[in-house]
């Protein structure tokens, strides 16, 4: 029950972030959160990664294919890590693309410039 209440809370939070950028970009903040989903209790509780987690990665990594897709992602992402506040653990979020196999220019962090 504890798990569904933070992954409804993070969906909330991430619509309520993309309703007035939409239109700016292909991916929403719920999509983003329902590609993540599976991660926040590694994220959070640490373990292994499951492998819905690593599903969710690939995939959104695969639909951000323009910038403003990433940038957009980048916001999302950003958002979801707020109203998870002290409980993610940054470290763990900084690896998870490398732990999918998945390869990005960019370091996932609270401080990522999303506009760059």
């Amino acid at each position: 029950m504890e798990g569904f209440l933070k992954l409804s809370t993070l969906l909330i939070v991430c619509m309520l972030m993309s309703a007035p950028m939409t239109s700016e970009a292909a991916i929403s903040c719920g999509a983003v959160a329902s590609n993540l989903g599976q991660c926040i209790n590694y994220l959070t509780r640490g373990g292994f990664v499951p492998r819905g987690c690593c599903s969710g990665v690939q995939r959104l990594h695969s639909m951000a294919r323009t910038t403003r897709d990433r940038q957009q992602a980048c916001r999302c992402i950003q958002g979801a890590a707020r109203a998870l506040g002290s409980r993610l653990n940054p470290g763990r979020a900084a690896r998870l693309p490398g732990a999918c196999r998945v390869r990005i220019s960019y370091p996932i962090s609270a401080r990522t410039n999303c506009n760059k």
